[in-house]
């Protein structure tokens, strides 16, 4: 027998494999207490992992309950377990962790199978689900290319993965890992892969579409359906044969799932996606505004409305919104048609070097070539010289070759619109369209911009006539007014296509004629006009001058339909609102609104202002409604055209709806050749009649086709002129009662 095989040595060499293996296990064991300890880098504590962080989107939620878009740095929205579809639980079981449910966190029967994949020169995935949760939730760089730091890392999602699974429930930690898992395509968490590639909910996903985003984890570039989709077919059926081999799929359904095409529904995520872009950049300032004047934090540090998962419900109406950007993408087309062809022939930019050189001046182009530090001969040759541009056009963008300054010169010509529609009796604001395209045009008109109102202002001083005991049916001679101006020439409208008098203050109304709308300004003065104007909700400058009689001032759509609701509210202003409340990502409700609401004016005032702007669409400027259009429900309207027809303007109210419309150019140096073409019966109120047209067929919106009530006390005020008896030129008692 060797001596080197002796029982002794035998004995020795045993208790030496021994020492080495215990060592080695406790080296081990300390070496994960280590880590444990974070002495190998920082290890999240309970409270982290009871409340992980992750950069979620920001829904923003129409008041019918969908989602109408997000802010997000990663497009992420998480939601619950129930909301998942079994498809794509059961897929990614099959596919990335068969034995999930019974393990406790740590695969070690898979663990120990990669040493024997990898002398076979194959590769095999050795992290459960809830490792790879791990990685995504806490390692803010991802999975490590260094080795060694690998290495340290895969000990470190060990650790975590205990963690998880002694602090989660299964359900949860497969509902924490769909959420946090990137798509690819700016789609973070399940909910927005659905939305993205398939146009549907995480719970709607059939085998196949859950079989396409599970496989999109084994490379998300490499089996993207959108950049690769024949591998990503592959994928996918490679994932539902896994499905079959773990008994989560039938063979025979997988027979008839294998021959279906992708079928990709692709909506590209980004913040512009989403209906009302306008609206929901205007809401992230009022929302920010709202939680820093407030001093609503997260702990003490202010939200972040791209990674706090926020949800911010408002008063929108989903269809609302799309029949409003429905009906100005048809008719805008048609539009800026016309607008073209009244400039044919002639030049628009004859005696207009200084427009075009402020939009070179407030072009992005200009300002990046400044902080280039080019000089202004080098921006201005930049300027003249071709380049690629992508241009809006409605048939869609256009990549084309094109001068900047030429670029700057379309653009001028480009007509803008923007509207929005309110409940009047709540001040819940339905639809919002704030321009022609966001993505390319991002000021929004609605709020943020105020255009000269024009004739939409000449309800104001019918209101104020008919407090101070005017008639509807009062006739005034129609003829130039001039009026004493303080400080100022005196001041003489100029006529609005006179029609012959003497004529009611009702017709005068109906057809916008600006000497009776002066009259009256005679009568009652700018300074309760304006006041009254400001009672409406008006927030801009007005004025004291007798040209506001007319509309010589600014405001905006979304002051004129709040100034338009009273009128409809029985004359209560209730302030245009349109956020509901604003919840944390547990649902904590951290805002709700409370609407302010005055009385503006007396209920009578408002009904007999309702039946005059109900005369201006059965027999005056907003006729084309009903016999152009086909809206016959009772509505009243103005229309409004301001000087050079810059602007072009149609107010609505109906009593559950009331909408306003303002179409123009971006600069008022450029506008319409003609009034037949640039008024407000031409350019506004045929987006009114396309969006209410919608509203009208969609039964589930309830917006009837009541008329206006009038006041229970009845009204003393004389509407129906043919009961009204006044002597057509006698007007000095009225003058005497009223002190003038």
């Amino acid at each position: 027998m060797s001596a080197s095989l002796t029982p002794e040595n035998i004995k020795k060499y045993n208790r030496r494999l021994w020492k080495l293996l215990i060592g080695g296990m406790v080296f081990f064991a300390l070496f994960i207490v280590s880590i444990g300890f974070g002495l190998f880098g920082e290890i999240p504590s309970f409270r982290a992992i009871e409340h992980p962080k992750s950069n979620e989107a920001t829904e923003i939620i129409s008041e019918d309950g969908k989602v109408i878009g997000t802010y997000f740095v990663k497009n992420r929205s998480n939601i619950n377990y129930s909301a998942i579809s079994p498809n794509v639980v059961n897929a990614l079981i099959a596919t990335e962790d068969v034995r999930f449910l019974s393990h406790s966190g740590i695969d070690f029967k898979r663990t120990f199978t990669i040493f024997a994949y990898a002398l076979l020169g194959k590769k095999q995935g050795g992290s459960t689900i809830t490792q790879q949760l791990a990685l995504n939730l806490f390692s803010e760089e991802g999975r490590q290319k260094n080795y060694f730091k690998r290495i340290i890392q895969k000990f470190q999602e060990w650790v975590i993965a205990v963690k998880l699974e002694r602090n989660y429930t299964k359900e949860e930690i497969i509902t924490m890992y769909l959420n946090t898992v990137d798509f690819g395509n700016q789609a973070y968490g399940i909910k927005s892969a659905a939305r993205v590639y398939f146009n549907t909910t995480a719970d709607k996903l059939t085998v196949p579409q859950a079989a396409v985003l599970v496989g999109i984890q084994r490379g998300v570039t490499r089996y993207s359906p959108t950049k690769n989709p024949e591998r990503s077919l592959t994928r996918r059926n490679t994932v539902m044969a896994l499905m079959v081999k773990a008994d989560l799929l039938t063979a025979e359904q997988f027979e008839i799932e294998k021959e279906k095409p992708l079928d990709l529904h692709f909506n590209a995520a980004t913040t512009n996606d989403g209906v009302a872009p306008y609206f929901r950049a205007v809401l992230k300032s009022e929302v920010r505004k709202i939680l820093e004047d407030r001093s609503i934090t997260n702990n003490g540090v202010p939200y972040d409305l791209d990674r706090d998962g926020l949800k911010i419900t408002t008063t929108i109406n989903y269809d609302m919104q799309v029949y409003a950007e429905q009906a100005q993408k048809e008719y805008m087309k048609t539009l800026q048609q016309q607008f073209a062809n009244s400039w044919k022939g002639r030049n628009p930019f004859k005696g207009m070097e200084l427009q075009i050189d402020q939009g070179i001046k407030r072009s992005d182009r200009y300002k990046a070539l400044k902080l280039e530090g080019k000089s202004d001969e080098e921006i201005k040759t930049d300027f003249n010289t071709p380049s690629r541009l992508t241009i809006f056009t409605w048939k869609g963008d256009i990549d084309t070759l094109m001068k900047p300054i030429d670029s700057v010169k379309y653009y001028k010509l480009l007509l803008r619109n923007a509207m929005m529609a309110m409940d009047p009796k709540t001040g819940y604001i339905k639809a919002w369209v704030g321009g022609i395209n966001f993505e390319h045009f991002k000021y929004d008109q609605v709020k943020m911009g105020t255009r000269q109102v024009g004739s939409t202002a000449k309800p104001f001083t019918y209101t104020v006539a008919i407090e101070n005991g005017y008639s509807p049916c009062y006739t005034v001679q129609n003829e130039p007014v001039t009026i004493s101006n303080p400080g100022s020439p005196d001041w003489t409208p100029r006529s609005s296509g006179t029609i012959p008098g003497p004529i009611t203050l009702q017709k005068a109304l109906a057809y916008s004629q600006n000497y009776i709308a002066a009259y009256l300004m005679k009568q009652v003065g700018p300074t309760a006009v304006a006041t009254e104007a400001k009672k409406m909700g008006i927030t801009s400058d007005i004025p004291i001058v007798p040209s506001i009689a007319l509309g010589a001032f600014d405001a905006s759509v979304y002051d004129m339909v709040g100034a338009y609701g009273v009128f409809a509210n029985k004359g209560v202003w209730t302030q245009p609102t349109y956020i509901l409340k604003i919840e944390d990502k547990n649902g904590v409700v951290l805002y709700d609104s409370k609407p302010t609401i005055k009385v503006a004016m007396n209920e009578e005032v408002a009904y007999v202002m309702t039946r005059m702007l109900r005369g201006v669409i059965t027999g005056g400027t907003g006729s084309r409604l009903s016999y152009k259009y086909g809206i016959n429900a009772p509505t009243g309207g103005k229309t409004g055209t301001t000087q050079n027809n810059s602007d072009g303007w149609f107010m609505a109210i109906t009593p559950d709806l009331v909408a306003g419309v303002w179409t123009g150019c971006e600069d008022r140096a450029f506008h319409f050749t003609s009034t037949r073409d640039g008024e407000g019966a031409n350019s506004a109120l045929p987006i009114y009649a396309g969006f209410m047209k919608r509203v009208y067929a969609n039964p589930n919106l309830k917006i009837s086709k009541a008329d206006f009530e009038p006041p229970k006390n009845g009204v003393s005020i004389i509407y129906d002129c043919n009961q009204y008896q006044q002597p057509e030129q006698d007007t000095t008692e009225l003058d005497k009662k009223l002190g003038f």
